[in-house]
């Protein structure tokens, strides 16, 4: 990485530099693809868990479970879930909280979700408040340009164009 690049950019630019080059992690085959994904999710793991046990501790007061799947084959690719239900939630017959790593069959790379995240509440009242939305914030913004060029390719990113390679 470029030491004037922030990591979260540098990550886009990975991303769409692997969409331009048809390659994933520097492999173009499905098999060594699912290989990186599988190597992927042991990484994630105790970071995908974090949020979640912050918000049994803080928020559900320890009454929650954190669970993970691992990675699992299924039809429409390989994914790995790791979810938090508590009773409340689940008497409510709602789903509890997901996130979800996958990589769809017909996909050239895989990406990860949430379970209905689409909207952040906006609660700010003061710096400190604004300040520590900027990992939310960045998290926002690189899903909307993965989105935009999800929708279109990744020649909308005058730095892939450019030539920048990882």
């Amino acid at each position: 990485m470029e030491a004037h690049r922030l990591e979260y950019t540098a990550e886009l630019l990975r991303h769409f530099a692997d969409l331009r080059d048809g390659t994933h992690g520097g492999a173009s085959s499905r098999y060594d693809k699912e290989r990186l994904f599988m190597a992927a999710v042991a990484l994630l793991d105790p970071y995908a868990r974090q949020p979640l046990e912050e918000i049994n501790t803080d928020l559900l007061l320890g009454t929650g479970e954190v669970t993970a799947t691992g990675v699992r084959r299924r039809d429409d690719g390989v994914d790995a879930i790791w979810a938090l239900s508590w009773p409340e939630q689940q008497a409510a017959g709602v789903s509890p909280i997901v996130i979800r790593a996958y990589y769809g069959a017909g996909f050239h790379h895989p990406h990860l979700r949430g379970g209905s995240a689409g909207d952040w509440p906006l609660n700010v009242f003061d710096e400190e408040q604004a300040a520590a939305l900027v990992p939310t914030l960045r998290a926002m913004a690189s899903a909307d340009l993965h989105n935009l060029v999800f929708q279109r390719d990744y020649r909308i990113i005058p730095a892939i164009v450019n030539g920048w390679t990882p």
